[in-house]
């Protein structure tokens, strides 16, 4: 075990300093406890078997507070994938108890601003919280190009694409428009969803062969936004899917649910789904057309571990460097 503290009585003082201390390439979890204290340090993680354990996720928090708007000395913008506080890239990574924010503000103001950038598969997730506001998490991988420039930029521009798993367990995840967005295939499990104002929550690029997308299992939707103001989700990309099953959704969600992008994507391919959830925004008749209703005895065979098994039989309820 790898200590570190930001009063010197650990190991290292920052977190950075503690990965580089790790060898590459190794195939069992070096495990890294952060003791209580706010690290102002922008995180890189591209190794895998790492465990982060914190003191709570009350008192060992990640910050820092880079955005889209902000400039390299070059002139060229930092845009999206670059505003990261934490950017969490290598496989097999287990993190508890510990809040990743960027401080960087509105998004009216600053633009994209990322708490967490994750890239890896089998990442998991426990009792974390993720604060931001627009697009506070991304789940890679990045979607094969941009609409509106030649390239993303950040650290996986031009990587080859492949398949990732994350699961998020009692999670806390606050921000407003698409603040959960990506190509991953990640479970949300009893986790608080919070939405600070109007937007959407989730913003998918499933890819097309990929067979599910988010999916949140007994999540609680809430927040300041007013009524009838955010969506459950709009599709980043045609192969978009996203579920919803046995969670609470609070009363700023909108009737119709779903949300398409400024019209420019098709919906015939997307996959939005809901079953069993309640609360006085879980009323889906008046959801849109092209949503479905996920019939009760077809949703219980919806676990984390089914939806993220793959090829490999990955099981997040099986915890590894502890």
């Amino acid at each position: 075990m790898i200590t570190v503290s930001a009063d010197g009585s650990g190991d290292f003082l920052s977190i950075q300093e503690a990965v580089h201390h790790i060898p590459e390439g190794q195939t069992e979890p070096t495990i890294i406890h952060i003791k209580s204290g706010i690290y102002k340090e922008k995180l890189y993680i591209d190794k895998s078997w790492i465990t982060l354990v914190g003191d709570g996720a009350d008192t060992t928090v990640i910050s820092y507070d880079d955005y889209a708007k902000k400039v390299f000395p070059s002139g060229e913008p930092y845009h999206t994938f670059h505003s990261y506080t934490a950017y969490i890239g290598g496989d097999h990574i287990t993190v508890e108890g510990i809040t990743f924010e960027n401080t960087a503000g509105s998004g009216d103001v600053v633009g994209q601003a990322l708490a967490a950038y994750v890239d890896g598969d089998c990442v998991a997730f426990r009792d974390c919280r993720f604060l931001g506001h627009q697009d506070t998490l991304f789940t890679g991988p990045l979607p094969p190009k941009p609409r509106d420039r030649g390239s993303f930029g950040g650290p996986r521009e031009g990587a080859p694409r492949r398949p990732v798993r994350q699961y998020y367990e009692r999670c806390y995840v606050e921000g407003d428009i698409d603040f959960i967005f990506g190509s991953a295939t990640a479970v949300f499990e009893d986790c608080e969803i919070v939405s600070l104002g109007r937007g959407w929550i989730t913003a998918a690029s499933t890819p097309e062969e990929v067979p599910y997308g988010y999916v949140f299992l007994r999540c609680k939707l809430s927040g300041d936004a007013p009524e009838q103001s955010v969506g459950l989700g709009r599709p980043w990309r045609n192969y978009a899917k996203t579920a919803f099953i046995d969670c609470w959704i609070g009363s700023h969600i909108k009737a119709a649910g779903w949300d398409r992008w400024n019209e420019q994507e098709p919906v015939d391919e997307v996959v939005y789904m809901e079953s069993g959830s309640v609360g006085p925004g879980a009323v889906t008749s008046g959801r849109v057309e092209w949503a479905l209703d996920l019939p009760a005895g077809e949703s219980a065979a919806w676990t984390a571990q089914r939806v993220l098994a793959g090829d490999d039989g990955w099981d997040p309820s099986v915890r590894s460097g502890r």
